[in-house]
Parts: C-alpha cells; structure tokens; sequence
C-alpha cells in the first residue's frame, strides 16, 4: 500500500512547477488530489481542477468547499499558491506590495481558514506552505518577496501551535532556487540572463538548481501520515544555500 493510499489533497497553484511536480506525485502514491489554480486548462485526470483565484475569498471558499465535497473529504492541503517580485524596498509602490502579500500571505490564510473544517474531520490532517530561502537569507532585490516569504514561515508556525490540538499538522518547505518557467520568466527580464542563471546556480552548494520533483517529494514527506509526529517544521530543500559556506569549484 502507498503511502497516501486512499487521502484527499488539495494543491493550490498545482498546475506547474512545485505545484504541479507535488499533485503528480501524490496522485502516483494512491492520493486523490484537487489542484486549485487560475489557469487549469493544462491539468486533467487524474488530477481534478477548480479554476480559483487565491486572492478572492469568495472564489476559494467556493472552491475548497467543491473539491472538498467532490473528493469525499480532506485530508491534505498545500499552499503553493504564490507570485514573484523583485527590487529594493523603494523599487515597489503600495499597490505592488499589497498586491504580492495579498497572494503569498493572505491567500494561504484563506485557503487554510475555508479547508480547516474539513481537516479537523481527519485523521490525517496535515497541511504543508511553500516559503523560501528568502524567509532565512538576504537575497538582493528580493526585498518584497522575501517579507512575504518569512511571512509565510512565521505563519507556518503561528498555525501549528493553534491547530496542533485540533489534529492537524502544520509545516513549511524552504526551496532554493527551482528550475521551472516562473524561474525562467524572472531570468527572461534580467537585463542579462545567462549570466543571472549563472549567478543563481553558483550560489547552491550542489552546482545546479533545485528540481521540482525534489521540493514535491520533501512537501509529501512533510504531508504524509507516516511523518505523524512532524508539526511546527520547515525543511530547506535549498541546495545547501541557508547553512554551507563551500570553496568555490575549480
């Protein structure tokens, strides 16, 4: 029997990258799993899409509540949701700054708020967040993004120790930089691209970016009942960025 045989997940942001990569997976470990997203044309069975926009608490409500009733139950939530931003704290004006937090902060609170009721009803409740090495480490230009991150790990937290007597488990990731299109959008604005990549990967201590698929299956160690006694945790997939300080390769 697999591990997640016979659970109901939801992933938010599941239709690429991290997202996409820990819906696959899950479903492959016997998890029936619902991907929220505002772009779902490209996600089909096995997964089940709910076209949901996380900075709408009507829409998730709506949303969580289908996928919840369409699932039987739930007893996994990821909160991968999220969007980038780059620049100095003078870089991005108000409507900038409320606009990101809206998504990366405020979003997972309302998707965790509208799911809660039906984890509460599980024996396997966990939820996991996405956050990031910008919540541990002084990225340049990050300045936004990195507020939102550590943001989300301080959440991760705050909400572990309140539902922890509820029975549901509540824990964050940390990934480095991952090789997927959001990335690839970022690097496709820098005023030169190959050389930022080049940057990026120079900083992970293992020579190449994080995969996708290893951010996933650090979330489903991280979601899994078998990790019972794993609450209040954030794991570093990160490449060795947040605590190794190597020589740089000849």
């Amino acid at each position: 029997m697999s591990e997640l045989n016979g659970l109901r997940a939801i992933v938010t942001g599941g239709a690429d990258g991290i997202g996409r990569a820990t819906a696959e997976l899950m479903c492959g470990l016997g998890a029936d799993v619902a991907v929220l997203d505002r772009a779902i044309d490209g996600v089909g069975v096995p997964l089940r899409p709910y076209r949901t926009d996380v900075a709408d608490r009507e829409q998730v409500a709506k949303a969580v509540q289908q996928a919840a009733d369409d699932l039987g139950g739930l007893d996994i939530l990821v909160n991968n949701a999220g969007i980038g931003a780059t620049g100095t704290v003078e870089d991005n004006d108000d409507d900038e700054w409320l606009r990101v937090l809206n998504v990366n902060v405020v979003g997972m609170a309302r998707v965790s708020a509208a799911a809660l009721p039906r984890l509460r009803e599980s024996s396997a409740a966990a939820i996991v967040n996405v956050s990031s090495i910008a919540a541990l480490n002084g990225l340049p230009e990050r300045a936004l993004y990195s507020a939102s991150k550590g943001a989300v790990l301080s959440l991760t937290f705050a909400m572990a120790a309140d539902h922890v007597t509820d029975g549901v488990r509540v824990n964050c990731v940390c990934p480095g930089t991952v090789g997927t299109a959001w990335v690839d959008r970022l690097l496709a604005a820098a005023e030169d691209p190959a050389a930022e990549r080049a940057a990026l990967v120079a900083r992970q201590a293992i020579g190449r970016l994080v995969t996708p698929e290893e951010v996933a299956r650090a979330i489903v160690y991280l979601a899994s009942p078998l990790s019972g006694s794993t609450t209040g945790s954030a794991l570093d997939v990160d490449g060795g960025v947040t605590r190794l300080r190597v020589r740089p390769r000849r």
